[in-house]
């Protein structure tokens, strides 16, 4: 499994970007794809998370209502919608895939495939 991500930049609080995920050579048994973000020093957090099949999404609490996961199947697409920009959103922003279950792909532990991360700077 493959994931890249782009869309990451620098913006003004209250600002948006659209973060996207490329996922290719997804395995049988790949149930989901969470986007997770680090700050150096801090965990990485997850922020959202949809499953594959079914669509079901899950975000953080510090995320909902501001940050909108969506994917494109027909073009292997995964996207994080972040509005409403903070200073403390200001991370690396990673994709991952995994064969967990539900809100367990909000958990990093838990993912197999990791992309490269894009960063989000908020000033």
């Amino acid at each position: 499994v493959q994931l890249v991500e782009s869309g990451g930049g620098s913006v003004q609080a209250g600002g948006s970007l659209r973060l996207s995920c490329e996922v290719s050579g997804i395995t049988e048994g790949t149930n989901c794809i969470g986007w997770f973000r680090q700050d150096p020093g801090k965990e990485r957090e997850g922020v959202a998370a949809i499953m594959i099949l079914g669509a079901t999404t899950y975000y953080a609490d510090s995320v909902k209502g501001r940050f909108t996961i969506s994917q494109d199947n027909a073009k292997n697409m995964v996207y994080l919608q972040v509005n409403s920009l903070k200073a403390e959103d200001t991370a690396m922003y990673y994709c991952a895939a995994g064969r967990n279950a539900g809100a367990q792909c909000m958990t990093a532990a838990g993912m197999s495939y990791w992309g490269q991360g894009t960063q989000v700077t908020v000033s």
